[in-house]
């Protein structure tokens, strides 16, 4: 069973990412596909990211998934918070009985040394850049996720991430970065890790 990574945050809270090796019957035995997807591989992460969901709880109620105008997966009756996201092969999913959750992964790709202006601020580029005087591309790319974990936990849209969400305070022995999401002025934390050409970052409140 191909689990990449497998986390319980607390007793009511779990984080898990699939390597997406099966086929599209073996998801489609497992769980319904709620919306129309016709890109191939885009549906296998649509219908990996849900199966997770049940494998992280085995009684989430997968069949009464709805989707808000903003495009956000949710539970009616919010028995449970839950967020997914797929890159490439792979599919994430933290779900909470407890907290509103946020995930985020990402594969590092150069060009995003390219865009970060658009979604970093000049203060977050001049302190976490110069402070780490790397050429490297996975730094920009956590960044992202970290902004994306919380654009997702949040989940009513209209996130400027430039101006909204204010990173600072990366840990790397803790692996977290403190955050400041001005949509709400909530003072939050983003786990976040690394793995060989893949980057996952989370938050719970």
């Amino acid at each position: 069973m191909p689990v990449f990574f497998q986390h319980q945050i607390n007793e009511y809270t779990r984080l898990g990412v699939w390597k997406i090796e099966e086929t599209e019957d073996f998801f489609k035995g497992n769980v319904p596909q709620h919306r129309e997807v016709t890109h191939p591989h885009k549906r296998l992460q649509h219908l990996a990211g849900r199966f997770l969901l049940q494998y992280l709880f085995p009684d989430f109620p997968y069949k009464l998934i709805q989707i808000a105008d903003t495009r956000k997966p949710y539970l009616p009756d919010e028995r449970y918070h839950f967020s997914i996201s797929h890159c490439g092969d792979y599919a994430a999913a933290i779900v909470s009985s407890t907290n509103r959750v946020g995930v985020d992964v990402e594969e590092p790709v150069v060009k995003i040394l390219n865009i970060q202006n658009k979604f970093l601020s000049d203060k977050e580029r001049e302190q976490f850049l110069d402070e780490f005087k790397t050429p490297d591309f996975r730094l920009p790319t956590l960044f992202w996720s970290a902004k994306e974990s919380i654009f997702k936990w949040y989940g009513a849209g209209g996130v400027d991430f430039r101006q909204h969400i204010q990173l600072f305070n990366l840990q790397e022995e803790k692996q977290t970065i403190d955050c400041f999401f001005a949509k709400n002025e909530s003072d939050l934390v983003i786990h976040y890790r690394h793995f060989d050409g893949l980057v996952l970052a989370w938050v719970v409140s």
